[in-house]
């Protein structure tokens, strides 16, 4: 229970914005087009959703399938690009970065195992900056998906500990955290029943008189 009660306090004691890491990243560029955009060659594939966004090396259709993949076309041609590579992928970041840090490590993200602080699926890539935080970017269409500073991680870590979910950190709703929840109220019950009476008894036991010879 005093875990419980330390986590809790962890989550508040920062702003959940400085924790997010808002700040470090500015919006992304509005789309703007010399001429009309051709539209996408979509070579078969599937499509879930459609729209333009803009990257680092200019405009760009992204397509979204109904698998949930992301790629990308050029609105000047209509042509599909090649995924992100490891320096299309720090270059989008650094067009976006507000802060100081420097990029200390680059690495591809296995969607099959990804990190313990993105957990998601993702094809793309880790951008690890000199003071610690993480930056994931979709190698399919280009997008910053993810920032997590040192913070968030620890905060994470915080989270799980209060929902009694270090896993998924997901599941709000399990027989461990109903019991504790119970046993937190119930405590909280009798401390305000048992305080007052202890108090009392104190009181009455100074209040007898002494043997006098």
């Amino acid at each position: 229970m005093l875990f419980w009660t330390l986590s809790g306090v962890v989550m508040v004691v920062r702003p959940i914005e400085e924790v997010r890491g808002t700040a470090l990243l500015r919006p992304e560029a509005p789309v703007k087009l010399a001429t009309a955009p051709v539209a996408p060659q979509l070579e078969g594939l599937s499509v879930q959703s459609l729209g333009l966004k803009s990257r680092s090396d200019g405009p760009r259709w992204v397509i979204t399938t109904t698998d949930g993949k992301s790629r990308m076309a050029d609105p000047a041609t209509g042509g599909l690009v090649s995924n992100y590579g490891a320096a299309d992928a720090v270059r989008e970041v650094e067009a976006r970065y507000t802060g100081d840090a420097k990029i200390a490590a680059t690495s591809r993200v296995n969607p099959a195992d990804p990190p313990g602080d993105l957990r998601r699926d993702m094809d793309g890539w880790q951008i690890t900056m000199s003071d610690g935080t993480h930056f994931y970017v979709d190698s399919g269409s280009g997008e910053i998906v993810a920032r997590r500073t040192r913070w968030w991680r620890f905060y994470d870590f915080m989270w799980g500990l209060h929902i009694m979910d270090l896993e998924a950190r997901e599941d709000t709703h399990h027989a461990w955290i109903v019991t504790f929840g119970v046993l937190a109220l119930l405590s909280t019950l009798m401390a305000l029943v048992l305080l007052p009476m202890t108090g009392k008894k104190k009181r009455n036991g100074s209040a007898k008189p002494t043997q006098q010879d």
